[in-house]
């Protein structure tokens, strides 16, 4: 940036420049391109100092949203994304957004405006690169910078300025030798080996080098939700429609920035074997041996541990058997599963059930779309037929299961998508009561002219509700606070106003030939939003599972 353009000539000869500006510069020296948040006393001029020096600012409707986009940022492009916010309230509605970020992992930077207190150097704003570095460097993360008021509009002399040149990029770390040749010993001993792929291997953008992995060595591979096209899901040694049966009958499974955490139900039985072996590849040495001991950890870069086994696979080849038993029972199991999809797909009964609408879905998915998906059914239901095929293109309620990520996660996508691959689209997957905690981000979305694609499934509640007239005849026994099950929403809901109230179009669907009408039309239409209302059977379920999940409920 100019000089010019950062300062300011006083009545004498010395050039000044405010608070807010040096802010924004020492932000975009940092590399940081996106700025999300809500104006007010005192950061309404750092958002006009950062739009000065080329930093996006997205203006969102509620903080948390904010926050939720500014972390996706982060994920998606390796550098933070902010959130601007005002103290207090502000900031309180940030955290959530804060402790989403930290749950999975992914870097950002909250900025947030407190009460003025008495004048101290400028050098507090060399705090910007280490909150850079403290976001992105080891295991990424949220990192709030408070900048008092009187910091804001302080001025100084330009010429006191100093900024701190670009953090480098996080060093790589490798594991020790002697583990890796371990874990390659452990893996050519394992008589039903399964690979498990996170998010984390994602982020560390290892994509070419677990893909050699797999193929050289002939491995089955299952992803987790977020760590879906890391390899594409339509990989034919994916073995994500036999998940429960690879997770229980595994004798060896190798960990690719993936946790045992609740989405992988701790790594304890009966999910899994008793004596299964573990091989954890983390860049974290705090989540090493959680829950359940190894049998050889790998601490460093997901990208460059996964090289180094191929090294060892490349010394010695060596390739699972492709007719062994265990694919066999993969394979098996894969297809009856798919099939009862299939037959709960084609059913012709209305209204809807879930997987006839994401079956529809999928036909017209562009092979490389972004799929932000929340809800629970919705959202789980989704994971299993919606596919992936490149890295970094699935969003979701992720670690820490959080409602509302779905439109802040759309916004972040179909801005870095605007800036790297034009024309690229965006398709945020809702359930009905997902949709609720950020609806409003509609106006955004408008306001910014994104061309995302909303898609609405609604069965007029949480997990399941009712329809108009079984709605109409409780109420007949009293007051919906004291006869409604906390489960139910309005059922009926025109969702799709909301969309047409700001500018973009809307669609009401009952049947699979108008949501293929709508969803052709809307993929079509790429100068404005757009959002589906897609009406399902209330007491719409998942097919039967092996296991129930986890988190269920006692109803």
């Amino acid at each position: 940036m100019s000089e010019s353009n950062l300062a300011e000539r006083s009545d004498g000869r010395e050039r000044l420049v405010s608070g807010a500006k040096v802010v924004a510069q020492a932000l975009k020296t940092q590399d940081v391109n996106y700025m999300f948040g809500i104006v007010g006393i005192p950061v309404t001029e750092i958002a006009l100092a950062a739009q000065e020096v080329g930093i996006r600012y997205i203006g969102m409707r509620n903080e948390q949203a904010a926050c939720y986009a500014a972390s996706a940022v982060g994920y998606l492009t390796g550098r933070p994304g902010v959130c601007l916010v005002v103290s207090g309230p502000g900031l309180i509605h940030a955290l959530g957004g804060m402790a989403n970020a930290n749950m999975n992992c992914w870097p950002l930077i909250v900025i947030g405006g407190s009460s003025e207190r008495s004048q101290e150097t400028m050098g507090a704003f060399q705090e910007f690169p280490q909150a850079v570095r403290s976001s992105i460097y080891g295991r990424p993360g949220a990192c709030y910078v408070d900048i008092p008021a009187d910091f804001v509009n302080l001025q100084v002399n330009v010429d006191s300025i100093r900024y701190v040149e670009c953090c480098m990029p996080p060093p790589v770390s490798m594991a020790e030798s002697s583990a890796v040749c371990m874990a390659a010993s452990v893996i050519r001993n394992a008589k039903q080996p399964l690979l498990i792929i996170g998010k984390g291997a994602a982020y560390a953008r290892a994509e070419e080098s677990v893909r050699k992995v797999v193929e050289q060595c002939k491995l089955p591979f299952l992803p987790t939700p977020m760590g879906k096209g890391v390899i594409p899901d339509s990989h034919p040694n994916c073995v994500g429609a036999a998940r429960s049966r690879a997770l229980q009958f595994a004798d060896v499974i190798v960990l690719f920035g993936a946790r045992l955490n609740w989405i992988l139900h701790f790594g304890l039985p009966p999910r899994y074997q008793p004596d299964v072996k573990f091989i954890q590849v983390d860049i974290c040495a705090e989540e090493l041996g959680n829950n359940v001991r190894p049998a050889v950890t790998l601490l460093g870069d997901i990208n460059a541990v996964t090289k180094q086994l191929l090294e060892q696979f490349e010394k010695t080849p060596w390739q699972y058997p492709p007719e062994s038993k265990w694919w066999k029972i993969l394979r098996e199991k894969m297809k009856s599963n798919e099939a009862l999809s299939k037959e709960l797909a084609f059913k012709k009964s209305l209204p809807m059930n879930y997987y006839t609408v994401f079956y529809h879905i999928q036909e017209q998915l562009p092979r490389d779309c972004f799929v932000v998906s929340e809800g629970a059914n919705t959202m789980d239901i989704g994971r299993t037929v919606l596919q992936n095929y490149l890295p970094r293109h699935r969003l979701d309620a992720g670690t820490f299961g959080t409602m509302g990520v779905g439109l802040g996660f759309a916004i972040a996508s179909a801005l870095v998508a605007k800036d790297r691959n034009p024309g690229q689209r965006v398709i945020c997957v809702e359930g009905d009561s997902a949709f609720g905690f950020s609806g409003m981000e509609v106006e955004t979305i408008c306001r910014y002219n994104l061309p995302i694609i909303l898609l609405v499934v609604n069965n007029n509640g949480i997990y399941q509700g009712f329809d108009t007239d079984t709605w109409k005849e409780m109420l007949k026994f009293g007051d919906a606070t004291t006869v409604a099950p906390p489960m139910c929403l309005l059922p009926h809901s025109h969702y799709e106003h909301v969309m047409t109230a700001f500018g973009g179009k809307g669609y009401f669907v009952q049947t699979p030939e108008e949501l293929q009408k709508s969803l052709r039309q809307s993929l079509a239409d790429t100068t404005k939003p757009c959002l589906i209302n897609i009406m399902i059977e209330p007491q719409a379920m998942r097919k039967a599972q092996d296991f129930h999940w986890l988190t269920r409920s006692n109803m």
